[in-house]
């Protein structure tokens, strides 16, 4: 089978761990019988010094005809002095909203084998972690109108969803739980915002079209407390973008290392946009010590959405194996010390 892959390195670790990535990828493609072909193109950082601007047309153009777009990390502070419209993170809202993408799924999982680098009592975990974090990707407070009055001295952000909007993520988080545990979880902050009591209207809406679906409300504050006081109550987390965005984090550390989290951006066009949860890390850039495991199962997410179903279990398996053998990046705690593209060539050594 024939597939197209956008590759956006990035900045930063970016061409680090999308490079580990590409490996496991060429693994999979040649035990299944796959041809991959690999369009790498230009966002963020890279974009700006190569184009000027953090997201050129033509990396839009390529990741719309793509199966799949495999992204890196953008920023760092060497653009920090860019203006607040031509800043690197500028591209990836741009991408997210060019094609569409406004559910993003973020799990968090925790490996037997990495328990003793969570920070959370033995107790807690002998419950399990599974937690799947549906976001919002597209609307509220990150894409709201925006201000700076008095020059500088003030500005506001504005927390704007439609009807729609909310009713369209809430149908993505209750469809993801009738494969899972049946049971949601929507995160808002209904005492206080409207546009939370909007949300919750909304999604109560939805959840009478899946009976079979327990669907409880959580105010944000109260959510953060009880994602590390209990994780295992929770198992499919509906959230607004900035709430998600928080909480997904904070899932991260949860699990041990925020290098272990992939998440999937899909919308209204067939290629979704993969990558880790965390940032570009510039302080490590180009030491191969950076953890590409979470791109790698941001990669085992694509396969999946291009219905390649065996070939991302064929990478998970292999993830955890190399785990279980003990092989560990830096951030992962004590084991056989690896770097980032040493890890990549293991984790394609076992798929």
């Amino acid at each position: 089978m024939d597939k197209k892959i956008v590759v956006l390195a990035g900045d930063g670790i970016g061409p680090e761990i999308t490079s580990a990535t590409v490996v496991t990828l060429n693994a999979v493609a040649q035990k299944f019988g796959h041809n991959f072909e690999y369009d790498y193109r230009y966002m963020g950082g890279s974009a700006i010094d190569k184009f000027g601007v953090p997201l050129p047309e033509e990396t839009v153009q390529a990741c719309l005809a793509s199966d799949g777009v495999l992204l890196g990390a953008v920023g760092g502070p060497k653009w920090d002095a860019q203006p607040a419209e031509n800043r690197p993170e500028k591209g990836l809202l741009g991408i997210r909203a060019a094609l569409g993408l406004y559910a993003n799924l973020r799990p968090a999982v925790i490996y037997s084998e990495l328990a003793d680098a969570s920070p959370l009592k033995p107790s807690v975990l002998a419950k399990g972690v599974n937690v799947m974090v549906v976001r919002e990707l597209i609307g509220g407070i990150y894409f709201g109108p925006r201000k700076e009055l008095d020059d500088g001295k003030t500005a506001y952000d504005t927390e704007i969803y439609s009807e729609e909007e909310v009713r369209r993520i809430a149908k993505v988080a209750f469809d993801l739980a009738m494969t899972r545990n049946k049971k949601v979880t929507s995160v808002d902050k209904a005492n206080v915002l409207l546009s939370s009591r909007l949300w919750r209207r909304i999604v109560i809406e939805v959840s009478k079209d899946y009976p079979e679906v327990e669907l409880n409300h959580m105010y944000v504050d109260n959510a953060a407390m009880q994602l590390v006081k209990d994780p295992s109550q929770f198992d499919v987390l509906l959230c607004p973008n900035m709430f998600g965005d928080i909480l997904s984090d904070e899932a991260s550390q949860i699990t041990g290392s925020i290098g272990l989290l992939p998440s999937s951006s899909l919308g209204t066009c067939k290629a979704g946009l993969f990558e880790p949860i965390h940032g570009s890390a510039p302080d490590i850039a180009g030491q191969d010590i950076a953890n590409p495991i979470a791109t790698v199962l941001a990669g085992a997410m694509m396969l999946d959405n291009m219905d390649l179903h065996e070939e991302a279990r064929a990478v998970e398996k292999a993830v955890e194996k190399v785990i279980a053998l003990g092989y560990r990046t830096p951030d992962m705690g004590e084991g056989k010390r690896v770097g980032c593209a040493e890890m990549g060539r293991l984790i394609a050594e076992n798929i």
